[in-house]
């Protein structure tokens, strides 16, 4: 079909000040109340670059949107202008145009990721994975990725196929982030925000830097962590976090409808939300795919503009910890001290706290938590309100705790991203957090992140629980390592999670209050312990309370 020399003439111009407009932002949605001086500019522009000005046939802004919705019919611009939806409501203020943010299937969604990009990939372990995304681009065969995740999930599942193909960058550490800043950070991005201080790793190696975050091909250090700015505000030293952004976010939710507004599951949610908007590109990966005006607006977790691909995936979910719950509770003669320590730490809790566990000897303190008690558990990666393991055939892949295992939850529980996960931690909304620990200071310096000796995958959340405003924090250990050397020391030799942030130490042999001046004081000893077994195996001066009683325990 031929267009008349005005339309041609006249199209020529809208396409010029499409080609600006996409120039200025080239996303599928363009909102374009390009305001009508920006519009006046880009046409006299165009005027200016003709040789000829006498036979420019001038448009008035009120006929733009139909010579736009010209250029995309008869493809002057645009490909596919099947794909395009065009609104023509009074041009002279609003042209609206909406590509189809559907895609037929994951391949199509990810192809044209390029090698070298930067990836936002959600989940928390593989609960919450884009698995279909990973997998289709694991076919797509594109090297040198930089992947920023929470983990690695598995070697067979998740990210763990673009590891195991060689298609991750190599030898790099990606300056392990705290899991809580790492939140911030990719919230921040997404905000527009360029950086933020906090309390988080304060007088730690993330402070300080020199530690070693890219290796060489045939081994030794190429790359140490910088050093991190300090700043007081209202008396406390914060340190100084950059925003994180990306090329491209892979992202998974429950729910979308067309024009991506998106419902996520349970602790599925994870790092999905903050991560689908920090995205310069966001693909979403779908269970159910529904029209627009479907969903209920009051409960659309991320909307649509933060959304430009979508596919539908029903890729299995499996369970990284199936654990399940058990009648009577089964212990055996080598964890008997760590049900004890955990009972101990349970005394501390009282009605009507808020109160996280962490990995280790603190995941056993739920066990002992009577109906009554009333104590709400949180789980940094997205849950309040934390229930035992479930029955058989109750677990739900799209519900778990930190340590990745499955759980159930209690009445009046919630759901919620690690952002604000997080902003609960920092913001001192918790009573309790209980940590293990490798170290503890005689003035409550902790490390429990690094041991040299051990692989380490990653700092996890307890830097960011240490450096919460108000809470207390509770350390539940063994009093000695295998090896028989005192994990109380006088100054930590392994690198700190916080500096003089312990409020008290729970062993299997006694309990300590720190007070962050005058050091240790001991409370109660263990059964058949004395104030010389102590002394003989701690590894640092205290002092002995007037009246040391009996570890206390349970009712």
């Amino acid at each position: 079909m031929l267009l008349s020399s005005k339309l041609q003439a006249n199209c020529t111009i809208a396409k010029f000040i499409l080609q600006q407009t996409f120039k200025k932002r080239p996303c599928s949605v363009l909102y374009s109340t390009v305001c009508y001086g920006r519009i006046q500019a880009y046409i006299w522009q165009f005027i200016e670059m003709q040789s000829d000005k006498s036979e420019i046939i001038h448009t008035r802004l009120i006929d733009l949107g139909y010579y736009i919705y010209q250029i995309l019919k008869h493809d002057f611009i645009l490909s596919s202008a099947s794909q395009f939806e065009v609104r023509k409501n009074c041009f002279s203020c609003t042209t609206f145009l909406k590509k189809d943010k559907v895609y037929p299937n994951s391949l199509e969604a990810v192809k044209d990721i390029p090698s070298g990009a930067t990836l936002l990939v959600g989940g928390f372990g593989i609960c919450g994975t884009p698995a279909g995304l990973i997998k289709a681009l694991v076919q797509t065969k594109v090297k040198d990725l930089t992947i920023i995740s929470n983990n690695c999930g598995l070697e067979n599942f998740g990210i763990g196929w673009l590891l195991t193909n060689r298609q991750a960058k190599t030898k790099n550490l990606c300056d392990n982030t705290k899991m809580g800043t790492l939140a911030e950070r990719i919230r921040a991005g997404g905000a527009g925000i360029p950086a933020f201080y906090t309390p988080t790793g304060r007088s730690t190696l993330i402070e300080e830097g020199g530690w070693p975050i890219k290796f060489k091909k045939e081994g030794g250090v190429m790359m140490i962590s910088e050093g991190k700015e300090r700043r007081n505000f209202n008396g406390t030293p914060y340190i100084m976090e950059t925003a994180i952004r990306s090329d491209f976010s892979l992202i998974k939710a429950f729910k979308a409808d067309r024009s991506g507004n998106l419902i996520f599951r349970k602790s599925a949610r994870n790092f999905n939300p903050p991560m689908c908007k920090a995205g310069t590109i966001s693909i979403v990966e779908v269970e159910e795919l529904v029209e627009v005006g479907d969903l209920d607006p009051e409960n659309i977790d991320v909307t649509g503009i933060y959304v430009d691909r979508i596919v539908k995936s029903n890729y299995e979910k499996p369970i990284e910890n199936l654990i399940l719950s058990a009648k009577n509770l089964e212990i055996n003669p080598s964890s008997e001290i760590h049900h004890r320590i955990a009972r101990r730490a349970v005394v501390e809790f009282k009605k009507g706290m808020y109160v996280n566990l962490g990995i280790g000897i603190p995941s056993i303190c739920a066990s002992y938590i009577s109906k009554d008690m009333d104590v709400t558990f949180q789980c940094e990666n997205g849950v309040l309100g934390m229930g035992p393991y479930p029955m058989k055939d109750e677990e739900d892949a799209d519900l778990i705790n930190a340590a990745k295992e499955s759980i159930t939850v209690l009445k009046g529980a919630s759901y919620f991203s690690s952002d604000e996960s997080f902003a609960m931690i920092r913001g001192g909304h918790l009573d309790v957090a209980v940590l293990d620990g490798m170290q503890v200071s005689q003035y409550g310096d902790l490390a429990n992140w690094l041991n040299p000796k051990q692989m380490t995958k990653g700092m996890g959340s307890s830097m960011d629980l240490v450096s919460s405003l108000n809470s207390r924090i509770i350390v539940c250990m063994e009093h000695l390592t295998p090896d028989g050397e005192p994990k109380i020391v006088q100054s930590c030799e392994l690198p700190l999670t916080g500096e003089k942030c312990v409020d008290m130490i729970i062993t299997e042999r006694c309990v300590f209050t720190v007070d962050k001046l005058n050091g240790l004081t001991l409370v109660e000893l263990g059964d058949n312990v004395t104030i010389e077994n102590v002394i003989e195996s701690t590894g640092c001066e205290f002092q002995v309370a007037d009246v040391v009683m009996p570890m206390k325990d349970i009712n």
